[in-house]
């Protein structure tokens, strides 16, 4: 699923409209990518094309969450595929933060 305005975050998988994650940022990643008001950050890390919805409204107890990998993140809608890669800087940025960088695309293997 995606639509025209939909974009999905390639770290957590959130969906949000487009102007969303510009206006707002990511409600999960906004500390580690300063999304707000940075369009090239917005068209860089997050992605028009995901697969799958899933509605999450208790990140914290739902097995659907854990599934995800989106347990303890905040409420709200996610994709279960994320078509596309960060960048390598970006990618290499979040290493040097302590952040392991799993990509959502299902290339990602436990």
């Amino acid at each position: 699923m995606s639509t025209r305005t939909e974009r999905a975050c390639m770290i957590c998988a959130i969906i949000q409209p487009y102007r969303e994650f510009l206006s707002q940022g990511c409600p999960n990643c906004e500390s580690l990518l300063a999304y707000k008001n940075d369009d090239e950050l917005v068209q860089d890390c997050t992605s028009p094309s995901f697969e799958g919805l899933l509605a999450v409204c208790d990140t914290a107890n739902s097995w659907a969450a854990k599934w995800l990998r989106v347990d303890g993140f905040q409420p709200g809608l996610y994709a279960v595929k994320v078509n596309g890669r960060l960048p390598e800087d970006i990618a290499r940025d979040l290493e040097a933060k302590g952040v392991v960088y799993r990509p959502r695309d299902g290339s990602a293997q436990d």
